[in-house]
């Protein structure tokens, strides 16, 4: 079904896919794509695809400036809209994620799980997930993997979706966009508790 729904979804979204490469392209040059490696299923490294929607900017030291200084208004819009995320479906169609699961997270972030947080971790991420129609970057890190172990032990066909169309109503309400006066999710330091090296599956990469 992943398979078959993420063609559909690429053929279907084609026009989309073209006019914002060429509006990512115009507005914030090369490259049009922003890639990094992602926690998949059991801690499986795999390489995310995402329109660009930030600029590159930095400070004295070299070091990236915040997201805020570095959004655009092109890149709010994409944001607004999740046109970001259409080149996931190339990642659901590769088997690198499903259409539900919970949402894939920075490979930086694998020692900073407790045990508990790491079972989001048995399932593919997801383009969406129940954590997104909960509330989504108004969550907070904790609340979002409570709803992420509650769908972990909770999956359905009927659940996945009853998800993607609250899904729906979720972008054309534009809602948990941004998270407090944060221009997106700010970073995970993690939440104490047992470290996610003690976690099934944490080592395999």
């Amino acid at each position: 079904m992943d398979i078959i729904c993420s063609f559909a979804g690429l053929i279907l979204a084609l026009p989309l896919l073209l006019v914002t490469t060429a509006v990512v392209r115009i507005y914030l040059g090369s490259p049009v794509l922003f890639t990094q490696n992602r926690l998949g299923k059991d801690g499986v490294v795999f390489k995310l695809y995402k329109f660009r929607t930030m600029r590159d900017a930095f400070d004295a030291d070299h070091k990236p400036l915040p997201d805020s200084e570095r959004l655009t208004r092109v890149g709010v819009l994409l944001r607004g809209a999740s046109l970001d995320e259409l080149p996931q479906l190339f990642n659901v169609l590769k088997g690198d994620m499903s259409l539900v699961g919970p949402r894939p997270l920075p490979e930086l972030y694998r020692d900073r799980f407790s045990q508990e947080q790491w079972v989001r971790h048995q399932v593919r991420p997801g383009l969406t997930c129940l954590a997104q129609v909960m509330g989504r970057n108004a969550l907070t890190w904790e609340d979002k993997f409570a709803w992420d172990a509650k769908y972990v032990r909770t999956a359905s066909l009927g659940l996945d979706f009853r998800i993607i169309l609250r899904t729906v109503c979720c972008l054309i309400r534009r809602e948990g966009i941004t998270h407090g006066n944060h221009a997106t999710m700010p970073e995970f330091m993690g939440a104490g508790g047992i470290p996610v090296t003690h976690a099934k599956g944490a080592n395999e990469i």
